[in-house]
């Protein structure tokens, strides 16, 4: 299956990354998946996604204990550009981890893996706060963990 081999090809590329964000490495195109049935992929899953249109500056995924605890994340932005200012973790306990984050994503991007702090982690939410959209467009924003 395409979808899956691609997904697999990303998978592998940001497995060998640094943790944190800053350089957006090129993403096949995939399906949109609905937020309420995490997609999984390899041992990815995709925890939620955003639309933007440059009309808000601040969406956040909610995703909570029943969705499992996760080590690493990893953003996708498709479709359009997109400037990311920050991105805040939430975890089950209350703490909060930011990491260093200011990037313009092009369209079909995604960002290096973020290891997350300690052990395993419940991810309660993920706050990101979004610029202009260079060149307009619908942007999708997408959290994968693992």
């Amino acid at each position: 299956m395409r979808l899956r081999s691609d997904f697999l090809s990303l998978v592998m590329v940001a497995g060998f990354a640094g943790g944190g964000i800053g350089c957006a490495h090129r993403a096949e195109p995939r399906v949109a998946h609905h937020e309420h049935v995490p997609a999984a992929h390899g041992d990815w899953t995709m925890l939620g996604e955003r639309w933007v249109d440059g009309g808000h500056d601040r969406d956040v995924i909610t995703v909570g204990a029943r969705e499992g605890t996760y080590r690493r994340a990893m953003i996708v932005v498709e479709h359009s550009a997109l400037e990311m200012f920050e991105v805040v973790f939430t975890f089950g306990d209350g703490t909060r981890f930011s990491p260093a984050t200011r990037h313009v994503f092009s369209a079909d991007t995604r960002s290096h893996v973020i290891d997350l702090p300690g052990s395993d982690r419940v991810i309660r939410t993920v706050e990101f706060r979004y610029g202009n959209l260079p060149g307009g467009g619908r942007a999708q924003a997408q959290l994968w963990a693992q």
